[in-house]
Protein backbone atom coordinates (compact mmCIF):
# COMPACT_ATOMS: atom_id res chain seq x y z
CA UNK A 1 0.00 0.00 0.00
CA UNK A 2 1.29 3.69 -0.83
CA UNK A 3 2.59 5.76 2.52
CA UNK A 4 -0.55 8.43 2.54
CA UNK A 5 2.07 10.42 3.40
CA UNK A 6 2.93 10.71 -0.31
CA UNK A 7 1.50 13.19 -3.05
CA UNK A 8 -1.31 13.26 -4.97
CA UNK A 9 -0.22 13.05 -8.68
CA UNK A 10 -2.21 16.26 -10.74
CA UNK A 11 -2.28 16.33 -14.79
CA UNK A 12 -1.63 19.34 -16.47
CA UNK A 13 -5.14 19.05 -19.01
CA UNK A 14 -5.42 21.15 -22.04
CA UNK A 15 -2.98 23.49 -21.54
CA UNK A 16 -4.69 25.79 -23.50
CA UNK A 17 -7.92 25.66 -20.96
CA UNK A 18 -7.64 26.30 -17.27
CA UNK A 19 -6.21 23.47 -16.01
CA UNK A 20 -2.97 25.66 -15.37
CA UNK A 21 -5.11 28.49 -13.18
CA UNK A 22 -6.96 26.18 -11.18
CA UNK A 23 -3.61 24.07 -10.26
CA UNK A 24 -1.65 27.43 -9.18
CA UNK A 25 -5.38 28.30 -7.50
CA UNK A 26 -5.46 24.62 -5.58
CA UNK A 27 -1.83 25.47 -4.50
CA UNK A 28 -2.63 29.02 -3.64
CA UNK A 29 -5.89 28.29 -1.41
CA UNK A 30 -4.55 24.98 -0.10
CA UNK A 31 -5.79 25.31 3.42
CA UNK A 32 -6.37 22.14 4.60
CA UNK A 33 -5.07 20.53 1.55
CA UNK A 34 -2.88 17.58 0.55
CA UNK A 35 0.38 17.84 -0.99
CA UNK A 36 0.27 17.38 -4.55
CA UNK A 37 2.18 17.90 -7.80
CA UNK A 38 1.59 18.34 -11.22
CA UNK A 39 3.29 16.68 -14.12
CA UNK A 40 3.29 20.12 -16.87
CA UNK A 41 5.77 22.62 -18.19
CA UNK A 42 7.70 24.47 -15.76
CA UNK A 43 7.27 27.80 -18.53
CA UNK A 44 3.46 27.51 -18.56
CA UNK A 45 3.32 27.76 -14.93
CA UNK A 46 5.35 30.85 -14.48
CA UNK A 47 3.65 32.50 -17.48
CA UNK A 48 0.26 31.93 -15.96
CA UNK A 49 1.33 33.02 -12.56
CA UNK A 50 2.72 36.32 -14.33
CA UNK A 51 -0.33 36.70 -16.89
CA UNK A 52 -2.55 36.58 -14.08
CA UNK A 53 -0.47 38.10 -11.04
CA UNK A 54 -0.96 35.26 -8.80
CA UNK A 55 0.51 35.32 -5.70
CA UNK A 56 1.66 31.72 -6.09
CA UNK A 57 5.27 30.39 -6.38
CA UNK A 58 6.04 26.67 -8.07
CA UNK A 59 9.26 24.60 -6.98
CA UNK A 60 10.83 21.76 -9.95
CA UNK A 61 11.08 18.86 -8.59
CA UNK A 62 10.60 15.05 -8.76
CA UNK A 63 7.30 13.19 -7.35
CA UNK A 64 9.57 12.07 -4.61
CA UNK A 65 10.83 15.72 -3.37
CA UNK A 66 6.94 16.84 -4.12
CA UNK A 67 5.61 16.73 -0.37
CA UNK A 68 8.69 18.34 1.24
CA UNK A 69 8.52 21.24 -1.44
CA UNK A 70 4.34 21.94 -0.83
CA UNK A 71 4.78 23.90 1.66
CA UNK A 72 6.94 26.31 -0.85
CA UNK A 73 5.52 26.63 -4.18
CA UNK A 74 3.64 24.54 -6.39
CA UNK A 75 5.63 21.12 -6.87
CA UNK A 76 6.07 20.81 -10.73
CA UNK A 77 7.76 17.66 -12.31
CA UNK A 78 8.71 18.84 -15.77
CA UNK A 79 7.44 17.46 -19.18
CA UNK A 80 9.91 15.96 -21.30
CA UNK A 81 7.55 17.27 -24.34
CA UNK A 82 7.04 21.05 -25.37
CA UNK A 83 3.88 22.95 -24.73
CA UNK A 84 2.59 26.36 -26.45
CA UNK A 85 1.46 28.85 -23.95
CA UNK A 86 -1.82 30.26 -25.67
CA UNK A 87 -4.73 30.35 -23.65
CA UNK A 88 -8.14 29.62 -25.16
CA UNK A 89 -6.43 28.79 -28.64
CA UNK A 90 -6.43 24.74 -28.14
CA UNK A 91 -4.06 23.23 -30.44
CA UNK A 92 -2.84 19.37 -31.10
CA UNK A 93 0.59 20.31 -31.12
CA UNK A 94 0.32 20.23 -27.15
CA UNK A 95 -1.58 16.54 -27.76
CA UNK A 96 1.59 14.72 -26.68
CA UNK A 97 2.03 16.67 -24.04
CA UNK A 98 -0.89 15.90 -22.67
CA UNK A 99 -0.83 12.51 -22.98
CA UNK A 100 2.35 11.96 -21.29
CA UNK A 101 1.37 14.26 -17.92
CA UNK A 102 -1.55 11.69 -17.74
CA UNK A 103 0.79 8.88 -18.57
CA UNK A 104 3.33 10.14 -15.76
CA UNK A 105 1.06 10.52 -13.44
CA UNK A 106 -0.96 7.11 -13.32
CA UNK A 107 2.96 5.70 -13.59
CA UNK A 108 4.06 7.66 -10.54
CA UNK A 109 1.17 6.08 -8.91
CA UNK A 110 1.60 2.96 -9.53
CA UNK A 111 5.43 3.10 -8.67
CA UNK A 112 4.15 4.57 -5.35
CA UNK A 113 5.73 7.30 -5.56
CA UNK A 114 2.18 9.60 -6.03
CA UNK A 115 -1.57 8.21 -3.88
CA UNK A 116 -3.85 9.22 -6.81
CA UNK A 117 -4.24 10.73 -9.71
CA UNK A 118 -5.68 13.96 -9.94
CA UNK A 119 -6.58 15.07 -13.51
CA UNK A 120 -7.40 18.45 -15.22
CA UNK A 121 -9.61 19.02 -17.99
CA UNK A 122 -8.66 17.68 -21.51
CA UNK A 123 -10.40 18.19 -24.91
CA UNK A 124 -10.92 14.91 -26.86
CA UNK A 125 -11.70 16.84 -29.89
CA UNK A 126 -8.22 18.11 -30.18
CA UNK A 127 -6.47 14.85 -28.91
CA UNK A 128 -8.50 13.28 -31.96
CA UNK A 129 -6.82 15.37 -34.61
CA UNK A 130 -3.23 14.24 -33.15
CA UNK A 131 -4.70 10.16 -33.49
CA UNK A 132 -6.16 9.60 -30.02
CA UNK A 133 -8.23 6.65 -30.14
CA UNK A 134 -10.47 6.36 -26.71
CA UNK A 135 -13.52 7.95 -26.33
CA UNK A 136 -12.33 9.65 -23.53
CA UNK A 137 -10.37 10.53 -20.54
CA UNK A 138 -12.53 7.38 -18.10
CA UNK A 139 -11.66 5.09 -21.60
CA UNK A 140 -7.85 6.17 -21.59
CA UNK A 141 -7.63 5.52 -18.08
CA UNK A 142 -8.74 1.80 -18.23
CA UNK A 143 -6.07 1.39 -20.85
CA UNK A 144 -3.56 2.16 -18.10
CA UNK A 145 -4.08 0.12 -15.70
CA UNK A 146 -3.22 -2.92 -17.84
CA UNK A 147 0.17 -2.06 -16.39
CA UNK A 148 -1.22 -3.28 -12.99
CA UNK A 149 -1.60 -6.80 -14.78
CA UNK A 150 -5.12 -6.76 -14.77
CA UNK A 151 -7.84 -5.89 -17.44
CA UNK A 152 -9.83 -2.91 -15.80
CA UNK A 153 -13.44 -1.83 -16.47
CA UNK A 154 -13.89 1.88 -15.01
CA UNK A 155 -16.85 3.83 -14.62
CA UNK A 156 -17.19 7.02 -14.22
CA UNK A 157 -19.51 8.34 -10.98
CA UNK A 158 -20.07 12.24 -11.04
CA UNK A 159 -20.38 12.70 -6.95
CA UNK A 160 -21.28 15.81 -4.52
CA UNK A 161 -22.80 15.77 -1.08
CA UNK A 162 -26.01 16.09 -3.19
CA UNK A 163 -26.00 13.54 -5.65
CA UNK A 164 -23.65 10.82 -6.47
CA UNK A 165 -24.71 9.45 -10.25
CA UNK A 166 -23.59 6.90 -12.81
CA UNK A 167 -23.75 6.98 -16.49
CA UNK A 168 -24.32 3.61 -17.54
CA UNK A 169 -23.51 4.41 -21.28
CA UNK A 170 -21.14 7.31 -21.30
CA UNK A 171 -19.24 8.79 -24.40
CA UNK A 172 -21.88 7.33 -27.26
CA UNK A 173 -24.39 9.69 -29.62
CA UNK A 174 -27.58 9.68 -27.94
CA UNK A 175 -29.32 7.85 -30.79
CA UNK A 176 -26.75 4.79 -30.36
CA UNK A 177 -27.52 4.54 -26.70
CA UNK A 178 -30.49 2.22 -26.39
CA UNK A 179 -28.28 -0.24 -28.99
CA UNK A 180 -25.54 0.07 -26.30
CA UNK A 181 -27.54 -0.41 -23.43
CA UNK A 182 -27.83 -3.74 -22.72
CA UNK A 183 -28.55 -6.31 -19.06
CA UNK A 184 -24.97 -7.01 -19.20
CA UNK A 185 -23.60 -3.47 -19.14
CA UNK A 186 -25.75 -2.49 -16.63
CA UNK A 187 -25.08 -5.62 -14.38
CA UNK A 188 -21.61 -5.05 -14.86
CA UNK A 189 -21.44 -1.21 -14.52
CA UNK A 190 -23.34 -2.24 -10.62
CA UNK A 191 -21.44 -4.97 -9.67
CA UNK A 192 -18.69 -2.18 -10.32
CA UNK A 193 -20.09 0.26 -7.75
CA UNK A 194 -21.55 -1.73 -5.49
CA UNK A 195 -17.85 -2.89 -4.98
CA UNK A 196 -16.13 0.62 -4.61
CA UNK A 197 -18.43 2.54 -2.65
CA UNK A 198 -17.85 -0.53 0.14
CA UNK A 199 -14.41 -0.54 -0.25
CA UNK A 200 -13.26 3.22 -1.10
CA UNK A 201 -16.72 5.23 0.26
CA UNK A 202 -17.09 3.14 3.18
CA UNK A 203 -20.69 2.44 2.70
CA UNK A 204 -21.78 -1.05 4.04
CA UNK A 205 -24.64 -1.71 2.20
CA UNK A 206 -24.82 0.75 -0.89
CA UNK A 207 -28.55 1.83 -2.50
CA UNK A 208 -28.66 1.55 -5.60
CA UNK A 209 -30.97 3.32 -7.90
CA UNK A 210 -31.93 2.39 -12.10
CA UNK A 211 -33.30 5.19 -13.87
CA UNK A 212 -35.54 3.83 -16.85
CA UNK A 213 -34.71 4.96 -20.15
CA UNK A 214 -37.81 6.04 -21.45
CA UNK A 215 -40.33 8.73 -20.18
CA UNK A 216 -42.23 7.41 -16.67
CA UNK A 217 -39.91 4.55 -17.47
CA UNK A 218 -41.64 2.89 -20.22
CA UNK A 219 -45.38 2.94 -18.67
CA UNK A 220 -45.68 -0.62 -18.78
CA UNK A 221 -44.17 -0.79 -22.34
CA UNK A 222 -46.46 1.70 -24.24
CA UNK A 223 -43.44 4.22 -24.79
CA UNK A 224 -41.23 1.89 -24.88
CA UNK A 225 -39.95 -1.59 -23.76
CA UNK A 226 -36.29 -1.12 -22.93
CA UNK A 227 -37.59 -1.41 -19.09
CA UNK A 228 -39.06 -4.78 -19.87
CA UNK A 229 -36.81 -6.39 -21.77
CA UNK A 230 -33.44 -4.74 -20.83
CA UNK A 231 -33.27 -3.19 -17.35
CA UNK A 232 -35.41 -4.79 -15.34
CA UNK A 233 -33.94 -8.51 -16.32
CA UNK A 234 -30.80 -6.84 -15.01
CA UNK A 235 -32.08 -5.88 -11.79
CA UNK A 236 -32.95 -8.92 -11.16
CA UNK A 237 -29.73 -10.50 -11.44
CA UNK A 238 -28.21 -8.02 -9.30
CA UNK A 239 -31.20 -8.48 -6.42
CA UNK A 240 -29.87 -12.06 -6.94
CA UNK A 241 -25.90 -11.37 -5.95
CA UNK A 242 -27.85 -9.45 -2.46
CA UNK A 243 -27.08 -5.86 -4.15
CA UNK A 244 -29.47 -3.17 -2.39
CA UNK A 245 -31.04 -2.01 -5.76
CA UNK A 246 -34.25 -0.54 -7.03
CA UNK A 247 -35.60 0.06 -10.30
CA UNK A 248 -36.56 0.58 -13.05
CA UNK A 249 -37.28 4.76 -11.72
CA UNK A 250 -38.67 7.89 -13.95
CA UNK A 251 -35.96 9.74 -14.37
CA UNK A 252 -38.00 12.90 -13.85
CA UNK A 253 -38.99 11.91 -10.14
CA UNK A 254 -35.59 10.36 -9.15
CA UNK A 255 -33.65 13.62 -7.99
CA UNK A 256 -35.57 15.89 -6.28
CA UNK A 257 -35.02 16.01 -2.20
CA UNK A 258 -36.85 13.31 -1.09
CA UNK A 259 -36.18 10.97 -3.36
CA UNK A 260 -32.43 11.47 -3.47
CA UNK A 261 -32.89 10.41 0.38
CA UNK A 262 -33.59 6.74 -0.55
CA UNK A 263 -30.79 6.03 -2.35
CA UNK A 264 -27.19 6.31 -2.33
CA UNK A 265 -25.93 6.19 -6.28
CA UNK A 266 -28.33 6.66 -9.11
CA UNK A 267 -27.25 5.01 -12.36
CA UNK A 268 -28.51 6.75 -15.33
CA UNK A 269 -28.68 5.19 -18.32
CA UNK A 270 -27.05 7.62 -20.57
CA UNK A 271 -24.47 10.53 -20.10
CA UNK A 272 -27.27 13.81 -19.85
CA UNK A 273 -29.84 12.05 -17.77
CA UNK A 274 -27.70 11.47 -15.10
CA UNK A 275 -25.34 15.00 -15.49
CA UNK A 276 -27.40 17.18 -16.05
CA UNK A 277 -29.28 16.39 -12.23
CA UNK A 278 -25.33 16.34 -10.66
CA UNK A 279 -24.20 19.30 -12.55
CA UNK A 280 -27.35 21.47 -11.73
CA UNK A 281 -27.03 20.26 -7.99
CA UNK A 282 -23.24 20.80 -7.48
CA UNK A 283 -21.47 22.58 -10.66
CA UNK A 284 -18.89 23.79 -8.63
CA UNK A 285 -18.12 21.15 -6.02
CA UNK A 286 -19.69 17.85 -8.38
CA UNK A 287 -16.19 15.70 -8.76
CA UNK A 288 -15.56 13.34 -11.00
CA UNK A 289 -14.33 9.54 -9.94
CA UNK A 290 -13.60 7.05 -11.79
CA UNK A 291 -14.26 3.60 -10.15
CA UNK A 292 -12.95 0.16 -11.46
CA UNK A 293 -9.49 1.15 -11.55
CA UNK A 294 -6.79 -0.08 -9.36
CA UNK A 295 -5.97 3.67 -8.18
CA UNK A 296 -7.80 6.48 -7.29
CA UNK A 297 -8.97 9.19 -10.24
CA UNK A 298 -10.79 12.64 -9.00
CA UNK A 299 -11.29 15.36 -11.40
CA UNK A 300 -13.15 18.54 -11.48
CA UNK A 301 -16.84 18.30 -13.36
CA UNK A 302 -16.35 20.46 -15.76
CA UNK A 303 -14.15 21.05 -18.86
CA UNK A 304 -11.40 22.84 -20.09
CA UNK A 305 -13.73 26.20 -20.47
CA UNK A 306 -11.28 27.54 -23.22
CA UNK A 307 -13.33 30.76 -23.80
CA UNK A 308 -12.39 32.04 -20.49
CA UNK A 309 -8.58 30.55 -19.95
CA UNK A 310 -6.29 33.30 -19.35
CA UNK A 311 -8.42 35.86 -18.06
CA UNK A 312 -8.25 34.67 -14.12
CA UNK A 313 -12.15 33.91 -14.00
CA UNK A 314 -12.16 30.05 -13.59
CA UNK A 315 -13.61 28.81 -10.45
CA UNK A 316 -11.17 25.64 -8.45
CA UNK A 317 -13.27 24.87 -6.27
CA UNK A 318 -14.13 21.35 -8.41
CA UNK A 319 -10.59 20.80 -8.63
CA UNK A 320 -9.87 21.98 -5.10
CA UNK A 321 -12.77 19.14 -4.47
CA UNK A 322 -11.00 16.35 -6.37
CA UNK A 323 -7.88 17.08 -4.57
CA UNK A 324 -9.70 16.55 -1.01
CA UNK A 325 -11.53 13.53 -2.13
CA UNK A 326 -8.35 11.50 -3.59
CA UNK A 327 -6.84 12.17 -0.25
CA UNK A 328 -9.97 11.03 1.44
CA UNK A 329 -10.18 8.01 -0.51
CA UNK A 330 -6.66 6.59 -0.37
CA UNK A 331 -6.37 7.24 3.59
Amino acid sequence: MTDDRAPLAMTMGDPAGIGPELALAAWRDRTPSAPFFVVTAPAIVAATARRLKFDARFVETDPAGATAAFPKGLPVVPLRNTVEDRPGRPSAANAAATIESIDRAVEAVRQGAARAVVTNPIAKAVLYEAGFRFPGHTEYLGELAKAWGERAFPVMMICSDALKVVPVTIHVPLAEAPQVLTSELIVKTARVVDRDLRARFGLARPRLAVAGLNPHAGEGGAIGREEITVIAPAIGTLRAEGIDVVGPLPADTMFHPKARERYDVALAMYHDQGLIPAKTLAFDEGVNVTLGLPFVRTSPDHGTAFDIAGKGLANPASLIAAVRLADRLTR
